[in-house]
C-alpha cells in the first residue's frame, strides 16, 4: 500500500492501521493464536500503523505485540500507544491520569512490554481534567528528546486543547472516532484544526463499532456493550440497522460490501493537507483482507452525495457512549473527570 506522512514530518503510515484492542479481550473473549495471526496478516499486507493503549488487557496487548513483531517487522511498523486510563480488578476505568511523573512511569513499563527502546507515537487516551496539557506535553516533549519516543499524538480531545498541546510542542496525530455514524469532527472544528496545524487523523470506530459491517446481529439475550453505546440498545438499534441497510444498493452497485464502503468513505476524508488514516479492529486474518479491499475504492462526487443521502449527518439514533463516558471527552465539550465505564 502507498503511504503518506502522518501530518507534517509525521511517520509515514498506509491509510489503514490495524486497532488490536479486541485481540485482549476488549469487548469479549479472544482466541491469542487468532490475534497473532492477525497482526501477521496486516504486517505482511503492508498495514504499518498498529494501535494499542497500555490498559488493553492490563498490558497483554503490548505483550502479544511483542511476540508478533520480528526485528524486521519493528523497522517497518508504527506503533501508536495510549496511556493515562487508570482500571480496578473489574476492568472498570476509574480515572485518568496524565501527571509528568505518570507519563514517564506509563512508557518505562509500556516500553519493557513492546520490548522496543521506543514508542513511534505517544498519546494521552483522554485529557486529564485535573492537569494541563501543557505539562503532559511538555512531559512527552522530554520523552522526545530523549529518544523514546518520536512522535507526540493525543485522543478525543477539542480544538482548543490541540491547539494549546501544538504550541508546546508539535503534535502529529490526533485519534478521533469518526464514521458515518459519528460525524462530529466534520463540524467542531476538529478536523479543521488538525489540517489548519499540519496535524494527522487517527479514525477509529469507522465500522460504528460492528453496526457498519452489514452483518451485524445482536446476539441472544442483547448486546453486552449496550451499556455503554447507546446506539446499540433495542431503542435505536432498528433505526440504525435500518440505516445500514439504506447503504447496501451503494456498496452492491461497487460490487463490495458495507463495511468496505463504510471504510472508503473515512479514506475520502485524506484530502490535501489532511491525512485521515482508518483504523480497523480485527481479531481474525480475514477480516484484514476484507478491510483492504475498502482501499482500492474509487468513490465520485456522485456516490459520496448518495451515501449523504442514504445516511445523513447526525442521522445515527443514540449518543456514541453512555453520559459518564460522554463527559469525559474533551472533545465533546464540557469534559469532566472519568469516573466509571469502559473507553477505547
Amino acid at each position: 500500500m502507498r503511504t503518506r506522512p502522518l501530518g507534517t514530518g509525521g511517520p509515514q503510515v498506509a491509510p489503514l492501521a490495524l486497532g488490536c484492542a479486541g485481540m485482549s479481550d476488549h469487548t469479549g473473549p479472544a482466541d491469542e493464536t487468532d490475534a497473532l495471526a492477525t497482526l501477521r496478516a496486516a504486517l505482511d499486507a503492508g498495514v504499518t500503523l498498529l494501535d494499542t493503549a497500555d490498559f488493553y488487557g492490563m498490558g497483554h496487548n503490548e505483550d502479544l505485540i511483542r511476540r508478533a513483531l520480528s526485528a524486521a517487522d519493528r523497522e517497518k511498523a508504527v506503533l501508536s500507544v495510549k496511556f493515562g486510563a487508570l482500571r480496578d480488578p473489574d476492568g472498570h476505568i476509574v480515572g485518568v491520569e496524565g501527571r509528568p511523573a505518570h507519563v514517564k512511569n506509563a512508557l518505562a513499563y509500556s516500553l519493557r512490554r513492546l520490548g522496543t527502546d521506543h514508542i513511534d507515537i505517544y498519546r494521552p487516551a483522554r485529557l486529564d481534567p485535573d492537569t494541563p496539557i501543557e505539562d503532559t506535553v511538555g512531559a512527552l516533549a522530554d520523552l522526545v528528546q530523549a529518544g523514546h519516543i518520536r512522535h507526540i499524538g493525543l485522543s478525543e480531545v477539542g480544538p482548543g486543547t490541540i491547539r494549546r498541546a501544538h504550541a508546546v510542542h508539535p503534535i502529529h496525530d490526533v485519534q478521533i472516532e469518526y464514521s458515518l455514524f459519528s460525524r462530529d469532527p466534520e463540524t467542531n472544528g476538529i478536523l479543521d484544526t488538525c489540517r489548519e496545524l499540519g496535524i494527522g487523523v487517527t479514525a477509529y470506530g469507522v465500522l460504528g463499532h460492528g453496526l457498519l459491517t452489514g452483518t451485524y446481529r445482536p446476539p441472544a439475550g442483547g448486546d453486552p456493550r449496550s451499556s455503554w453505546l447507546p446506539r446499540l440498545r433495542p431503542g435505536h438499534l432498528a433505526a440504525n440497522l435500518a440505516l445500514v441497510d439504506r447503504l447496501r444498493p451503494l456498496a452492491d452497485a461497487h460490487g463490495i460490501g458495507v463495511a468496505q464502503l463504510a471504510t472508503a468513505w473515512v479514506l475520502t476524508r485524506s484530502q490535501g493537507d489532511l491525512t485521515v488514516v482508518a483504523v480497523l479492529g480485527a481479531r481474525r486474518p480475514h477480516r484484514v483482507e476484507e478491510a483492504l479491499a475498502a482501499v482500492d475504492v474509487t468513490l465520485t462526487q456522485a456516490d459520496l452525495d448518495r451515501i449523504d443521502q442514504a445516511v445523513p449527518a447526525g442521522a445515527a439514533a443514540g449518543s456514541r457512549y453512555a453520559a459518564p463516558l460522554m463527559a469525559l471527552l474533551d472533545s465533546e465539550r464540557p469534559a469532566h473527570p472519568m469516573k466509571t465505564g469502559d473507553a477505547s
